[in-house]
């Protein structure tokens, strides 16, 4: 079945081309575009569409339909053309003429919008939930590792002293920025374009205000043009963001797998967490946390596919809009499973101790040197070349009993801060 068959017969090469892959991908939507019909029969009863019997015969048929959607193995049958001619072929297969009267008042393309944003609006709260859990792993293995020193790098190179504590928290810190901008989206997608119809409205007398209402969308988009140019934004937007959020985890991953090599010797996990060799009986992979890095820097390349795919198309419908779907679910899914695995594996990290009286780590402390110098009276230019003049001359002895006491420092993370910061943008 398709909503848009006229009865003439069409190329099945054709048909093919079109469908792709709906079907499949629609299984994620499924739920939300029962949700969004339940709500507009609703309103079809209130402005007389449907009489109240025909509603009372619906509203149990809908019940049935969305629970079978959450079951395992729901599938859309290739007799479909995707989620919404399931949906409504079943209603009339059940309820006869009754069934043949719910696409009243709208287009596949509102259709298709309006589950879609309630698809993204829910797993946008899911992301952020997995985020909060996995900042509040890092921040606590923070406050557990916080005297734990570790050599800080720039360009690859010995630099200055870091800590465990200052390492999970700057991480823990990140994702807070990824939340305000999950925030900022969520906001962008929680508005109903339901009612745009093929986007430019209905001579029907019909009620967006109910069906928002309805949805639970925090408002609805107004302009009925502006709804379906939302198909495009919001997926931009969300693009954006899950780039955002996998940037923080992949650069985190890299840290990870760079401090688990032998060279570096930071950092293990158990050997259940790891991957061995197939020649080499001493290796300890970290598979996990390469394959964290490797699909958040896929879900980064998201936000120029949707911009390519968008930029130049005028305003109205454009069955190029059917491309955003499939790799903007897969994006979501695939960040959702990273969130999850990242917060179990990290969770379980083996913090090593390390030797920083290792001739590796001889000049670790020449800042701290410098600036002890400067606090003594020299300028800092001076106190500059002393210690660059005994490094060269190979005469400096590195103390490492300074302390940083300013906020946000080895000694002084803040960590309470940091959660304060949390609770501000999760509140």
């Amino acid at each position: 079945m398709k909503l848009w068959d006229k009865g003439s017969n069409i190329d099945d090469k054709i048909i093919n081309f079109t469908v792709g892959n709906d079907r499949e991908i629609d299984v994620h939507i499924a739920k939300f575009d029962v949700q969004a019909t339940r709500a507009h029969v609703k309103m079809l009863n209130k402005i007389g569409i449907l009489d109240d019997a025909e509603l009372e015969s619906l509203l149990p048929e809908l019940d049935k339909l969305e629970e079978a959607t959450q079951q395992e193995g729901f599938v859309i049958e290739k007799e479909f053309e995707d989620i919404h001619s399931k949906i409504e072929a079943e209603l009339t297969k059940a309820l006869g003429d009754t069934g043949k009267k719910v696409h009243t008042a709208r287009s596949r393309n509102d259709q298709v919008l309006v589950a879609l944003q309630l698809y993204y609006k829910e797993n946008i709260q899911q992301i952020k939930a997995r985020t909060v859990s996995l900042f509040e792993t890092l921040l606590n293995l923070a406050e557990t590792h916080q005297d734990k020193l570790l050599p800080g790098y720039t360009h690859l190179q010995v630099a200055m002293p870091s800590s465990f504590g200052l390492w999970f928290s700057a991480y823990a810190e990140l994702l807070i920025d990824d939340l305000i901008l999950l925030q900022a989206t969520q906001k962008v997608v929680d508005q109903n374009p339901l009612g745009s119809a093929a986007g430019y409205g209905s001579s029907f007398p019909i009620d967006r205000e109910m069906t928002t209402k309805e949805l639970g969308f925090e408002t609805l988009k107004y302009n009925v043009v502006a709804a379906q140019m939302s198909r495009g934004k919001s997926e931009r937007t969300l693009a954006s963001t899950l780039g955002s959020l996998a940037n923080t985890l992949s650069r985190f991953a890299m840290d990870v797998c760079l401090y688990m090599s032998q060279n570096f010797g930071f950092v293990s996990f158990p050997e259940q967490l790891t991957t061995g060799s197939s020649i080499m009986p001493h290796k300890k992979n970290p598979d996990v946390f390469e394959l964290i890095r490797g699909k958040c820097n896929k879900i980064q390349a998201l936000s120029t596919e949707m911009v390519l795919i968008t930029n130049n198309l005028p305003s109205g419908y454009h069955r190029d809009y059917q491309l955003l779907k499939e790799n903007t679910i897969d994006a979501i899914e695939s960040i959702k499973d990273i969130l999850e695995i990242f917060d179990y594996s990290i969770a379980q990290v083996e913090v090593k101790e390390i030797d920083l009286n290792d001739e590796k780590y001889k000049y670790l402390f020449t800042v701290d040197s410098i600036n002890d110098l400067v606090m003594q009276g020299k300028s800092f230019r001076e106190a500059y070349q002393v210690i660059g003049g005994q490094v060269q001359e190979g005469t400096y002895k590195p103390d490492a009993g300074k302390k940083h006491s300013h906020l946000g420092s080895i000694h002084n993370l803040g960590l309470d801060k940091i959660r304060e910061k949390l609770e501000a943008v999760i509140s």
